[in-house]
């Protein structure tokens, strides 16, 4: 069993390393949690779906998820703190030092070169989300569909999931009401 400490660590250290928010953090925390057999592959789907569910912030709901399912509560507050804190102390003391710099070209560079880092970090949960729970041709084209409104036509995200659910019970019901007249 993982002691609180190890898992304030290793959140700890994912909340230092990773750049790109929540679901950069995502392939972050299943590449650890697996590593060390906290969690089993299967479970960090479900982690993954409950964080995204969750109001608040994608990266502190996934501490909190993962750390419960590693040791209860008290594993989520140390994976929580383990996840926030070094964020916290980075973003104060760049905040403290930052206006006198941020005109500098090399830092405006290094923020130039970490963004599509911070993209492709984002990129590879998703891919690996849609892999795993796009079975069909419809739900890719779903995918393909809601990417496009939200990207491109900038339909809200809560709009279309309100949508989609509001249709899938439609279809069930449909569904159920076919299959007792048969």
């Amino acid at each position: 069993m993982a002691s609180l400490w190890q898992i304030f660590g290793v959140f700890a250290k994912i909340g230092t390393f990773t750049i790109g928010g929540g679901y950069a953090m995502i392939p972050i925390i299943e590449d650890e949690l697996q590593k060390r057999g906290w969690v089993k592959p299967e479970e960090i789907d479900d982690v993954i779906v409950l964080a995204q569910s969750a109001p608040g912030l994608l990266a502190v709901n996934m501490a909190i998820f993962s750390g419960y399912k590693i040791r209860g509560i008290k594993g989520s507050l140390a994976a929580t703190l383990g996840a926030v804190l070094p964020s916290f102390v980075i973003i104060l003391a760049i905040a403290m030092v930052f206006t006198s710099f941020k005109e500098n070209t090399i830092i405006q560079r290094i923020f130039q070169g970490i963004r599509p880092v911070a993209v492709a970090l984002i990129l590879v949960p998703a891919v690996n989300m849609a892999k795993k729970g796009n079975k069909t041709w419809w739900a890719w084209l779903l995918t393909f569909v809601t990417a496009f409104l939200v990207a491109f036509l900038k339909v809200s995200a809560i709009w279309i999931l309100i949508c989609l659910i509001s249709l899938a019970i439609i279809f069930e019901v449909i569904k159920e009401r076919h299959n007792k007249r048969c």
